[in-house]
């Protein structure tokens, strides 16, 4: 038998993704009273799933893959070996140590209240929770902002029921390190996955349906990529979709691929499913509050964030577009500007950089070659292979190459992709440039100090003249 309470808010946050971990904070802080409803882990899918794990799995992956370089540098060790279980408790603390210190700043805050459960409308903005021990709290607010991200979505493939096949997420959650890892996509997390398990001692292989990796960027980059991936062992299958996945003698998993060559068969121990995700709405009962989504079921906002019944937001990953922590971060910081500051922040044509952290890193921001070319702009290329940089040839870091997009006419520049030892932080250099408006001529012409990365910019602009 349920207990059915009532009970009325100034702001109710479904979800604690990286948008609304801040939002909430920010609000009670202004004196709303604020709930908060979390199914499951604070932090949204940064932390527990996403940038947090993988980039601390990344680091072991670094070093394990610098210690058998050690030569190379004139250093010599024995035999480099990885303790799986140490990676993935480390992993784990810091996880857990992110975790908690949101955990505690919510248990610190005046005026707000951390309801375990699972939310779903019940009329405009009402919403009922349905809590661990099944008693039900129905809660009203004035202002429902929802941030409940997405989960990696699962491809129709005839035979993946037979077989035991990972997501992003439950691929962490392993004792032991794969045998013989078979990744399906080419995307960033693919890309990540691949390299970190390859370097932890892994066979890899990845198997992708489009023309290239990285669908979205020019041909020379994900070209580049896909040199120094197939370099460090991994096996890359473009243009190849999966027909048929089953059990083999041996207990593995098979996968029968029709290429462009023909029908070809894979085998490994595990598969990893990374194409792509879908948004965490189905439970919310969107109808009920007149809430409405796209054919994918992602939430329909205007420019302000704000949905289809006024007074109810949506912010990360749940309502499509750029799935990045740092633009669900944008997403706070406008509503919080609109809300609280009396602004007209939106999410018009704001910048959406990025990093893929594979190693070398891409950064990337503003427009690609092919984008640019596309939209009929005319463009100056200037591009450069990282072997040219000092700094990357000091450190024996030499993989990658730099380009960016130069408005022919203005010098200003539209665009970059930054591949190498770094290359999210030189993004990051490029981005503040288009901040400023500067043109590439200032940058061409500026005296960075030697040898850092930055000075590559120096020759890399002088492609221009």
């Amino acid at each position: 038998m349920s207990n059915t309470t009532s009970e009325h808010f100034d702001a109710l946050l479904i979800g604690v993704g990286q948008a609304n971990k801040p939002l909430a904070l920010t609000v009670a802080e202004k004196g709303w009273k604020t709930a908060v409803i979390e199914r499951k882990f604070v932090g949204g899918s940064c932390i527990n799933y996403g940038c947090t794990p993988t980039k601390t799995l990344i680091a072991s992956a670094q070093v394990a893959h610098q210690a058998r370089r050690a030569s190379e540098y004139g250093i010599l060790t024995g035999d480099v070996r990885v303790d799986y279980p140490a990676v993935k408790r480390r992993k784990n603390q810091i996880v857990e140590q992110f975790r908690n210190g949101i955990q505690q700043s919510f248990d610190e805050a005046d005026n707000l209240t951390l309801i375990r459960g699972e939310a779903r409308f019940s009329g405009p903005k009402q919403v009922e929770v349905t809590q661990p021990d099944g008693n039900t709290r129905t809660l009203t607010a004035d202002h429902i902002f929802i941030d409940t991200g997405t989960s990696p979505r699962q491809p129709d493939l005839p035979g993946l029921e037979t077989v035991p096949w990972l997501t992003s997420t439950t691929l962490m959650d392993l004792d032991e390190c794969p045998q013989h890892l078979l990744i399906l996509g080419g995307g960033y997390i693919a890309l990540e996955f691949g390299q970190l398990f390859r370097r932890l001692g892994s066979e890899v292989t990845l198997i992708e349906r489009g023309s290239q990796l990285l669908s979205h960027e020019d041909e020379e980059i994900a070209s580049e990529i896909a040199t120094f991936l197939t370099e460090e062992g991994i096996r890359i299958h473009l243009d190849s979709t999966v027909e048929q996945v089953s059990r083999n003698d041996a207990g593995g998993i098979e996968l029968l691929l029709k290429t462009g060559q023909g029908a070809k068969t894979v085998s490994g121990s595990h598969l990893l499913v990374a194409t792509g995700s879908t948004p965490n709405t189905a439970v919310l009962q969107l109808d009920a509050a007149a809430i409405k989504t796209d054919a994918e079921g992602y939430i329909q906002v205007n420019e302000r964030l704000e949905t289809t019944q006024p007074g109810v937001y949506a912010l990360g990953d749940v309502k499509g577009g750029p799935a990045f922590t740092h633009i669900s971060y944008d997403d706070f910081r406008i509503v919080r500007q609109n809300l609280l500051e009396g602004g007209s922040a939106a999410i018009t044509d704001r910048p959406v950089p990025y990093t893929v952290f594979t190693d070398p890193q891409l950064g990337r921001i503003g427009l690609s070659e092919r984008e640019a070319r596309k939209q009929g702009r005319n463009v100056s290329i200037a591009s450069m292979p990282m072997s040219r940089v000092a700094r990357a040839l000091e450190t024996s870091q030499p993989n990658g190459l730099l380009k960016v997009v130069v408005d022919a006419d203005s010098g200003q520049m539209l665009g970059a992709a930054m591949l190498g030892m770094e290359g999210g932080e030189l993004m990051a250099m490029i981005q503040i440039a288009m901040m400023g408006n500067l043109s590439y001529q200032q940058l061409r012409d500026a005296v960075f100090a030697h040898p850092t990365l930055a000075e590559a910019l120096n020759n890399l602009f002088a492609q221009l003249d």
